[in-house]
């Protein structure tokens, strides 16, 4: 009964009494295959983000979370450490993204910053498309452990270093040719963005990019569909995040400094490369 509503719902596919897997789900639903995707749900159905939609109410009334649901920028909250472990399979199509975007297998040289690093992916694929690809990630100690295993299995532990601390507070140093801030934008409001992005302008050579991995609605913030609707999944875990518009993204980046912004689609998410 089971398979047969599996292959009824596009899971498996039955031949007379044999039952097989789909393509996709031999890729993406087995835990035998490299991309598999089923740690997702230990982070997206986790109780941390669940609870933020319990009280999805009282948040629309306040106008903003209660102040003690605030775990956004929470030092070393165990949340993050879940997430770096989980998310890793879903964030390797865009990782390969941007490094199509920055043209990192041919650029030479390249010191990256990797900043609010989680699971490390985006760094690491650049410094694997690259072998003179130097990487420093920022993030919580106990977030970049997961980061630095993940460097170590991808065979560029020797090219990945930690910077724990805060990414508002921890000193970047200078000098670097780009800087990754992904995922994370979504999470501040405006004002707080704009003087973040002027940090990481600071961070860069000049001409040096900030790769900015964000969802990004059209003008009218209701399409494309997953997009503009990951807005309301910041309405119920921040205090004044968003999913911003590139006309948004683009404002940010020029009033923090940089002098050109561009973006690619990486469907359901957009790189904006930010050029200082």
């Amino acid at each position: 009964m089971l398979c047969d509503y599996l292959a009824v719902i596009g899971f498996l596919r039955k031949t007379g009494e044999t039952y097989e897997l789909t393509r996709d789900t031999a890729v993406f639903l087995s835990t035998r295959s490299p991309t598999y995707l089923g740690t997702t749900a230990d982070f997206l159905a986790s109780e941390d983000m669940m609870r933020n939609f319990d009280t999805l109410t009282d948040t629309v009334r306040r106008g903003t979370i209660a102040p003690a649901n605030n775990n956004t920028v929470a030092d070393d909250n165990p949340m993050w450490v879940r997430f770096a472990r989980a998310m890793a399979p879903m964030m390797m199509p865009p990782a390969f993204g941007i490094a199509e975007a920055l043209g990192v297998t041919s650029a030479g040289p390249l010191r990256v910053l990797d900043i609010a690093a989680g699971h490390g992916a985006f760094g690491i694929v650049l410094a694997q498309r690259n072998p003179r690809v130097e990487v420093v990630a920022v993030d919580w100690a106990a977030v970049l452990e997961v980061a630095r295993e993940n460097a170590v299995k991808a065979g560029v532990g020797s090219r990945y270093e930690l910077l724990p601390g805060d990414a508002f507070k921890v000193d970047y140093g200078t000098g670097f040719d780009v800087a990754l801030v992904t995922n994370f934008l979504h999470h501040f409001d405006r004002a707080t963005n704009v003087s973040f992005m002027r940090k990481v302008a600071g961070a860069l050579k000049p001409g040096g990019r900030a790769a900015v991995l964000e969802f990004v609605p059209n003008d009218d913030r209701i399409s494309p569909p997953m997009a503009a609707a990951f807005s309301i999944t910041m309405l119920a875990g921040t205090p004044a995040g968003d999913a911003y518009t590139f006309a948004d993204l683009q404002s940010i980046a020029l009033e923090a400094g940089f002098t050109s912004v561009a973006a690619q689609p990486v469907p359901p998410q957009t790189i904006v490369i930010a050029t200082r």
